[in-house]
C-alpha cells in the first residue's frame, strides 16, 4: 500500500476521531450493509514505528462489491461500485495478532453525477461499530478527495487487486 493511501486514510481516521458532523441530504454516502460477505481485496497490519502508525495503527482490510470488482478488473470503476477500508485495532498476544476493537469503516461510493466534485467518489466513515455515527460527511473534499486526487489515473482508487 503506497504512503500516499495511508495519508488519505489518515485524514479519514482523523476525520471519525473528530466526529465531523453531517448534512442530511441526498449526497450521504449510505453504510455498506453486508459489506465483510463481499470480495475482499487485501489485509494489512501497520505496527508501531511506521510514520503513520499514529491515525493508521491496526489492521486494515478492504472489501469491495461486485461493481467495485469489476473496476478492479478493468480499470473503471462503474456507477454503484463501493470499496470499503475496515480499520481495526490490532491486538497481539502468544505470537499471534489478532483483530481488536474496530476504529473506522470507511466508504468510497461511485456514483460520478452525485459526486462529480469530488472525481466521482462519495466517500464517508462511520465511527467504530456505529452504521450512522458519520464521521466525514461534508468534509469529504478535504478529508479524503484531496489525498486521493493524485490517483486521478487510476479513478482515485489506491489500491489494487492480486488474483
Amino acid at each position: 500500500m503506497h504512503t500516499r493511501h495511508f495519508a488519505a486514510v489518515a485524514a479519514l481516521v482523523c476525520a471519525a476521531v473528530t466526529g465531523a458532523a453531517i448534512s442530511a441530504d441526498s449526497a450521504a454516502v449510505p453504510y455498506p450493509a453486508g459489506y465483510r460477505a463481499w470480495q475482499h481485496v487485501k489485509s494489512m497490519v501497520i505496527e508501531a514505528g511506521h510514520p503513520l502508525h499514529a491515525a493508521f495503527g491496526g489492521i486494515h482490510h478492504l472489501y469491495a462489491n461486485d461493481k467495485a470488482m469489476k473496476g478492479y478488473r478493468s480499470g473503471h470503476f462503474p456507477d454503484g461500485a463501493v470499496i470499503v477500508f475496515d480499520l481495526l485495532d490490532a491486538t497481539a498476544a502468544d505470537h499471534a495478532i489478532t483483530e481488536g476493537k474496530r476504529k473506522v469503516v470507511g466508504v468510497m461510493h461511485r456514483d460520478a453525477k452525485k459526486y462529480a466534485a469530488t472525481g466521482g467518489w462519495g466517500f464517508e466513515g462511520f465511527a467504530g461499530d456505529s452504521k450512522t455515527e458519520r464521521a466525514v460527511g461534508d468534509k469529504a473534499a478535504t478529508a479524503c478527495f484531496s489525498c486521493h486526487a493524485p490517483q486521478k489515473a487510476h479513478e482515485y482508487v489506491f489500491s489494487s487487486y492480486r488474483e
